[in-house]
């Protein structure tokens, strides 16, 4: 192929690879969990971190990292102890990350707005050698503690109470959780865009439960779509010449609607062999419920 002989676009899709892998893989816990826009507002407090790392002359990236996990550790903390001011004082944390950014970008020396762009909403051309470096790292991590801890971390998404009682430390994987998810936001930042990442995380994620019934293979499948996402929207950016970030956010939107469509009628067999088990009285058949949640 001819992309594969320009060395940015090599970076662009080993890029795109890693962040379709990281991004469904920590979303999963996320959905789980019922926070499906944290990426969002962790994506608001790393431009504080990019803009830092403008004014600091320092790598945005790592800065970004730095900043964002800071950011979701105090945004689990609030979850714990915000009690009826939580919802104001998440609110003030991200639109101050973002005030934050474009104030220090705007201070770094000859630093403009113009320079926020690329993280914003993603850029091909300017994925660095010293991007692919940090990104590779900081997957590497994320795909380690989605995996390596897969069981605890469900565990606690489905039922904190349960989790406690089993002996797991809650608030440590809660905060795992949250600053994997820092982490995620940093790493897709050069290829979605820190504005369009929590959709990366959660719609694969959501399109892949229209198909499956059991938490390992919605796993397995929202990995798959995110991959296939960010491939195609970064081939069809190059060729297209459109942004990056916007063509994979709305393949991944067509991806759901499209499985929507196909599982629809599945859903309605499952539903009638449902009732017809139930109207039989067969006591020796367990039949599943259609929306049951997933298990592991």
């Amino acid at each position: 192929m001819e992309l594969l002989n320009y060395a940015f676009m090599q970076r662009a899709l080993l890029a795109a690879v890693l962040v379709g892998i990281t991004a469904p893989a920590v979303g999963i816990y996320l959905v789980q969990r019922r926070q499906a826009l944290m990426g969002d507002g962790i994506g608001h407090v790393a431009m504080t971190g990019v803009g830092l790392g403008f004014l600091l002359s320092t790598s945005p990236v790592w800065m970004a990292t730095a900043v964002a996990i800071v950011g979701a550790v105090v945004m689990e903390l609030i979850r714990w102890y915000g009690k009826t001011r939580g919802d104001i004082a998440l609110a003030m944390l991200f639109y101050g990350g973002m005030a934050g950014g474009v104030m220090f970008i705007n201070l770094a020396p000859g630093g403009s707005n113009a320079n926020l762009q690329s993280y914003l909403f993603g850029s091909l051309s300017t994925v660095s050698e010293q991007d692919v470096t940090a990104i590779c790292l900081l997957a590497a991590f994320v795909v380690l503690v989605t995996l390596g801890l897969r069981r605890q971390l469900f565990a606690v998404s489905q039922d904190e109470e349960f989790a406690r009682v089993t002996g797991l430390p809650v608030r440590a994987l809660n905060l795992l959780t949250a600053v994997t998810a820092a982490v995620t936001v940093t790493v897709a930042m050069r290829v979605v865009g820190l504005l369009l990442v929590s959709a990366l995380m959660v719609v694969p994620v959501a399109a892949a439960q229209q198909l499956t019934r059991s938490f390992a293979a919605t796993f397995a499948v929202s990995v798959a779509i995110g991959v296939a996402v960010t491939l195609g929207g970064t081939v069809t950016s190059y060729y297209q010449d459109v942004p990056p970030g916007a063509t994979i956010v709305l393949l991944t939107i067509g991806v759901f609607i499209a499985l929507t469509v196909l599982a629809t009628p599945l859903a309605r067999r499952r539903a009638r062999a449902a009732a017809a088990a139930q109207a039989g009285g067969d006591p020796a058949e367990c039949v599943v419920p259609a929306q049951a949640p997933a298990k592991l």
